[in-house]
């Protein structure tokens, strides 16, 4: 964090552009030019439905109407009430919404906005997505590996992830794990500067942090966009401290433009428009108190009244005051001027009628991006080390236990109906440790569409890569270590080719388990419903297999359940690695044999 603790110098940093990120113009593949971006009346409509199953009402919401605006190198503000117009409205200029609910034009350079936006612009979200069990470098690292092309050399990106740290001042807490709100912060940012974008969307970037840090924040986008940066971000009542260092504002309310222009000249917009402002208020409390309605275009709240009436009179004009402040804007000497610079790039951007860039989504292969992803799954187990020990712990006690209860077993008749009720807890084992394995992908969910959105992976590698680094350990571990316990306290089966065979089987079983809630989880946003209908299966299927124990038969009328009982075959292949070729009834022991018909193989 800065080192300075009067909030309203911010310092800057004097260099060459050449030594900045993004800046670097040895290559011709480097980012060096500014961006522009330009929409030109762009609309955004939601369908919402409500009511019963086949009986939803369906309409459309127009959350945005008829926005037009530059957004040029520098600090790009978008302030309004927390109505969710200043969110959607950056996140329908960084494509990420869904383009089916959009009208307009949205250009970059005067030139149509390229299919591979997302990938080629920065983007923070309001919910920080770092990973809080790897350090901060190792963050920035994973966005490094994945976000910068390979043909960039390992020196080439160590020293851009050293120099970005150093520019958030987090070299010194580099191998610190992100678990503050302030540390995750700038950890996101990072992850986003190190990929040299020349754009750089922010949603909220100080919400929740205290003066000093969003001064820090804000002190390192200042300088990143004196540097050719175009940063556009959305921010809640920002300091005059803060909001004296914003190049653009743009004031939205009710999904339409109360104002759009230099930040400087607001506040005389609305001073001459016969606003009153009092010289101790902060310009951007005075401007969303005139949004909010707290203000009459002719200020007539200052007739006598009771307070709340007066309240309740402002609360009911607050629609009509965003209309009004809406047309004042359409006919005002900055709009006319920006529609003059508007029409300008649209005639640029018909006449050329061609894509500025190609449509490619990652910049890395599929085998480096699986790399990484491993990599950091790993990385992220060893973060929950208690947890693994824990989970280690309690697997060997009831491996313990449970062998040691059946640790009498002998090749008699008598004993087989307990060998079975054996092979049958290790199998209700592998089946309860797997149902919470559709949780792998549910908790990362936001991560996931966040980072593949922005052209980190592919989903192909993202699945195999958790696949291989977490599915594949967490249940492999276990079951192995529970089985070997059990079975060589139990003492079942002893030659090599046994043993094997088994384990093979138990882990057959286990992915084959684990392998169902993540397919109900598929697509699935609420996971207690998925969880709930494998729970259930699995517990029919459970009782059902474990009549075989007793009665030696299927029940009638119930036999074609085994063919969809997922517990059934691996129960089963146990049943034969343990009983085929043995003789638990000798012929000599008669009093016994009619005891065994249920469990000759």
């Amino acid at each position: 964090m800065s080192s300075n603790n009067d909030p309203v110098a911010i310092p800057m940093i004097e260099r060459n552009l050449n030594d900045l990120p993004g800046m670097d113009t040895s290559g011709p593949k480097t980012l060096t030019g500014e961006a522009v971006l330009s929409f030109h009346n762009i609309s955004y409509r939601e369908t919402v439905q409500s009511g019963f199953p086949f009986r939803k009402k369906t309409w459309v919401i127009e959350r945005l109407s008829n926005i037009s605006g530059i957004m040029k190198p520098g600090l790009n503000a978008i302030m309004g009430p927390q109505d969710g117009s200043r969110s959607l409205l950056l996140d329908v200029l960084a494509a990420r919404k869904d383009p089916r609910g959009l009208s307009g034009d949205i250009l970059i350079n005067g030139k149509p906005r390229p299919a591979n936006f997302q990938c080629t612009s920065g983007y923070v979200p309001q919910n920080d997505m770092v990973m809080r069990t790897v350090t901060v470098r190792e963050n920035v690292e994973f966005s490094a590996a994945l976000r910068i092309p390979t043909y960039v050399t390992r020196h080439e990106k160590r020293n851009r992830i050293s120099e970005v740290l150093e520019l958030l001042h987090l070299d010194g807490e580099s191998n610190v794990k992100p678990r503050s709100k302030e540390l995750r912060k700038r950890t996101s940012i990072a992850m986003e500067l190190v990929a040299e974008h020349p754009i750089l969307f922010l949603d909220d970037p100080t919400m929740d942090l205290d003066l000093r840090t969003t001064t820090d924040v804000i002190s390192v986008l200042r300088r990143m966009s004196m540097r050719g940066r175009t940063i556009i971000f959305s921010i809640n009542q920002p300091p005059y401290s803060i909001f004296r260092f914003f190049d653009s504002l743009t004031l939205v309310a009710s999904g339409k433009v109360m104002f759009h222009g230099p930040a400087q000249e607001a506040l005389e917009y609305f001073t001459s428009a016969g606003y009153n402002y009092d010289s101790h208020n902060n310009p951007a409390d005075f401007f969303l108190d005139i949004i909010n309605g707290g203000f009459s275009a002719i200020l007539d709240t200052e007739e006598d009244g009771h307070e709340d009436d007066k309240y309740k009179e402002l609360s009911g004009r607050q629609h009509q005051v965003t209309e009004n402040l809406s047309n004042m804007y359409t006919q005002s000497s900055l709009y006319s001027e920006m529609r003059t610079q508007l029409v300008s790039l649209l005639e640029k951007q018909n006449a050329e009628r061609s894509p500025a860039l190609e449509d490619v989504t990652c910049v890395t292969p599929f085998w480096h991006q699986l790399w990484w992803i491993i990599c950091r799954s790993f990385n992220n187990v060893q973060g929950f080390s208690w947890d693994t020990a824990i989970q280690a712990f309690f697997t060997i006690v009831l491996a313990v236990v449970l062998g040691t209860i059946l640790c009498t077993l002998r090749n008699t008749c008598t004993e087989v109906q307990n060998r079975a009720g054996l092979l049958f807890s290790l199998t209700v084992f592998q089946v309860i440790t797997s149902i919470s394995a559709g949780e792998l992908f549910v908790i990362d969910t936001d991560r996931f569409l966040h980072e593949h959105t922005s052209g980190y992976y592919s989903v192909s590698s993202y699945f195999l890569g958790k696949l291989l680094a977490e599915l594949v350990p967490r249940r492999l571990l276990p079951s192995i270590t529970f089985t070997v316990i059990v079975f060589f306290i139990a003492g079942i089966i002893t030659d090599a080719k046994g043993f094997f065979t088994m384990l093979f089987t138990i882990m057959m079983l286990a992915y084959s388990t684990s392998s169902l809630p993540l397919c109900m989880g598929a697509g699935e946003n609420a996971t207690a419903v998925s969880t709930l209908l494998v729970t259930i299966y699995f517990v029919f299927m459970l009782v059902f297999s474990g009549l075989e124990i007793y009665s030696g038969s299927l029940i009638p009328g119930l036999s074609l359940i085994q063919y969809v009982n997922i517990p059934h075959y691996g129960f089963t292949a146990l049943l034969h690695n343990e009983f085929l070729g043995q003789n638990f009834c000798p012929e000599h022991k008669t009093a016994e044999v009619s005891s065994c018909q249920n469990y000759v193989m």
